[in-house]
């Protein structure tokens, strides 16, 4: 356990130094807890010393970050930026998403033009499930997309109507919204989280099939490359 702590040290330092407090806090804090793990099975006295000696140090680095991410919270100019490169896997939106999701969200925005042929209806019944599993505590949904141009409106309006009755079933209220200018791509949470997709939620690729791995879960699909830019404003509701 003490080699698996000072990898995980080693990644905080190196994040850290590369000023991506987000990730190098999360490692911090799961390196910490083993050492602590580490401490309690721990007899020798000098070594017990030497454990509690480096716990304070990464503690109080850890509290430094955390001091520094609030405050840029606070001002408005948080910003991490996340690179998926082509064909990485490992992103479903369990894992981009849930970081900022909790018990405080109760009502999430999405804009997103390309909400319309039936791979993309799927991802957003995807990106609805995960609300409605929680942590979060979701009662509203909006959505702001474009309608179908060609002769799939109909389907499009359809499956979206129904996403609709099954969300109510589960007492959250989809309100959709449709417009032919809408060209950016965001989703923002009530607690201040905002995040840009470059292709929005269409960033998965097309599974080599019905019967392989990654067609349900999406940690396994391969990815186009895209960006992710995530913010925290004080107010992400426009006006």
């Amino acid at each position: 356990m003490v080699e698996s702590a000072a990898l995980v040290l080693k990644r905080a330092v190196e994040l850290d130094v590369a000023s991506r407090f987000q990730e190098s806090l999360v490692c911090y804090q799961e390196g910490i807890d083993l050492l602590l793990q580490v401490l309690k099975a721990t007899k020798d006295e000098t070594k017990k010393a030497h454990y509690r000696e480096r716990i304070s140090h990464y503690m109080s680095r850890a509290e430094n970050i955390k001091k520094y991410l609030e405050k840029e919270k606070e001002e408005g100019k948080y910003h991490k930026q996340i690179k998926i490169e082509e064909n990485t896997k490992g992103f479903s939106y369990e894992k981009l998403f849930q970081e900022y999701l909790n018990e405080t969200v109760t009502e999430v925005w999405v804009e997103d033009p390309y909400i319309r042929h039936t791979h993309q209806l799927y991802n957003f019944l995807r990106f609805s499930e995960m609300l409605v599993k929680g942590p979060c505590k979701v009662k509203t949904i909006h959505l702001l997309t474009s309608y179908d141009e060609g002769s799939g409106k109909s389907q499009q309006m359809s499956v979206l109507q129904e996403i609709e009755r099954s969300l109510n079933d589960y007492g959250v209220i989809l309100d959709v919204s449709y417009s032919s200018s809408i060209h950016d791509r965001e989703i923002r949470f009530n607690n201040g989280w905002m995040i840009k997709i470059g292709r929005g939620l269409d960033y998965f690729k097309k599974p080599q099939g019905r019967f392989c791995l990654g067609y349900c879960d999406l940690d396994l699909r391969p990815c186009h490359e895209t960006t992710v830019d995530i913010f925290h404003m004080k107010h992400t509701k426009k006006t």
